[in-house]
């Protein structure tokens, strides 16, 4: 992720104009007395979503402030949490946004407090954050009703479109339609690839799948890596997601 750039410079110009109606008029003078006033409107896709809320749960301050100030300096409102239970203890109350749930956290990790968050029966949009993404930990969280899992480091411009799809459509409704593309995508793979998708998603290893199937590790592992030319995506966690999503129907 992107830690240098205008953030704060943003987010105080973003104050600036709003305190002036979206217009804020600038005059100057120079030596010659000229004077002139320009209009600065705020680009109208901030507009289009008056409270971008994004609640950023993680336990690595750095994080935490860097995630806020690219939020902020693309117009949003970001909130954060250093732990677990100071998010879980506000939860109830939350009625729009999404977050930003990082999987590493002290004492209560984040799946933890996924689990949590949905025996409250709340459907905000919840994107999972990870700097160590491995099958099981996509499955759980997905299962779990993530909308989307990310890995760190991650670059700003994806992100956001994935925070920003979160904010555009509830949560029960894109899922569902999400699970319907996932089972198309599904539907494009070889028998064979669908066996060892299907025993990766089990949890199980590249030699247990072998074993299970009774062929060799090295045509598990082709196997694994083939359906993510078919699916379009670029990353094996990309695909796990896909998987998961297919097998919620």
């Amino acid at each position: 992720m992107n830690q240098h750039g205008m953030g704060l410079g943003l987010m105080i110009c973003r104050s600036i104009v709003k305190a002036h109606g979206d217009v804020f008029g600038l005059k100057t003078s120079t030596a010659e007395e000229l004077s002139f006033t320009s209009q600065c409107l705020w680009p109208s896709s901030m507009a289009m979503f008056p409270e971008r809320i994004v609640h950023v749960v993680d336990g690595d301050p750095d994080i935490r402030q860097s995630l806020a100030g690219l939020l902020e300096a693309t117009g949003h409102t970001a909130t954060s949490y250093a732990s677990g239970e100071a998010f879980r203890a506000v939860a109830p109350r939350l009625s729009e946004g999404c977050v930003l749930l990082d999987v590493q956290l002290p004492r209560m990790d984040g799946l933890a407090v996924l689990e949590a968050f949905r025996k409250l029966g709340l459907h905000t949009p919840v994107i999972v954050m990870t700097a160590h993404a491995d099958v099981a930990t996509t499955v759980r969280a997905m299962r779990l009703g993530a909308s989307d899992f990310v890995v760190k480091p991650f670059d700003d411009e994806p992100l956001l479109e994935i925070i920003d799809q979160a904010l555009v459509q509830p949560a029960p409704y894109r899922l569902d339609v999400e699970v319907a593309q996932a089972i198309e995508q599904v539907a494009t793979l070889s028998p064979r690839e669908y066996q060892v998708l299907s025993g990766l998603l089990a949890g199980r290893l590249s030699k247990a799948i072998a074993i299970e199937l009774d062929i060799s590790v090295r045509t598990v592992q082709v196997h694994r890596a083939r359906p993510m030319d078919r699916l379009g995506v670029h990353t094996f966690a990309e695909t796990i997601r896909i998987g998961v999503l297919a097998s919620l129907r």
